[in-house]
């Protein structure tokens, strides 16, 4: 253990700016994954079977296996960080597609009825009544989607991803050398750490962006 901290403290910077790359390709990732999906729940939630369809597209995108996907990019986008993002995207889909339909198909259809009685457009509904309704699950699928992320944004080094996943895959193919026990933990223990940060950083905005009559 006191190796570990040891090479703990020696690569501290180093893990930071990995830590960085880390969260600034899942954050990017995630923001464009809100946008589609959040508009994609928006545009199918009022039908079923469009809804049952948009939910087996992105719920097949998380049977692809990360590796496989990445390969299949490499040829179009090549190395690094664009193969990065489209595949985080691709896997952030189905928590937030599934948490924007479920939101909005589970408000009150009186609070509906009742901006409707007082002349509020479909749009006026959605944006002022619906939405805000629903946030605090739309919110839950953001956060899911972010946990997803972090660790699969690791397996990215596979293809010269940014990231912890460049410590992790450079200590498993050194096994049996000094260092690569504690270059694989090092990137671990990062990823855990960005986990449970991002879990805080979504408790907080619910708790700022999200009123306590609608908390769950």
């Amino acid at each position: 253990m006191s190796k570990f901290l040891d090479y703990l403290e020696f690569r501290q910077d180093h893990l930071t700016e990995l830590a960085i790359e880390h969260a600034q390709v899942v954050a990017i990732a995630l923001v464009i994954a809100a946008v589609i999906g959040i508009s994609t729940g928006i545009a199918v939630y009022r039908s079923e079977r469009a809804t049952t369809v948009a939910l087996a597209i992105v719920g097949t995108f998380l049977t692809i296996p990360s590796f496989a996907l990445l390969a299949l990019f490499i040829p179009i986008f090549g190395l690094g960080y664009e193969p990065t993002v489209v595949a985080l995207v691709m896997y952030a889909l189905l928590p937030i597609v599934r948490n924007t339909v479920t939101g909005l198909q589970e408000v009150d259809p009186a609070v509906v009825e009742s901006a409707q009685g007082m002349g509020m457009s479909r749009t006026r509904r959605l944006m002022r009544i619906e939405l805000p309704l629903a946030w605090p699950i739309i919110l839950t699928g953001l956060r899911v989607s972010a946990l997803l992320l972090i660790g699969i944004a690791a397996i990215a080094a596979a293809v010269n991803g940014p990231g912890l996943g460049e410590d992790i895959f450079s200590g498993l193919a050194r096994i049996g050398s000094a260092t690569a026990t504690n270059m694989v933990l090092g990137g671990v223990l990062g990823v855990i750490v960005l986990a449970l940060l991002s879990d805080l950083f979504f408790l907080l905005l619910g708790r700022l962006t999200t009123s306590r009559g609608t908390r769950a």
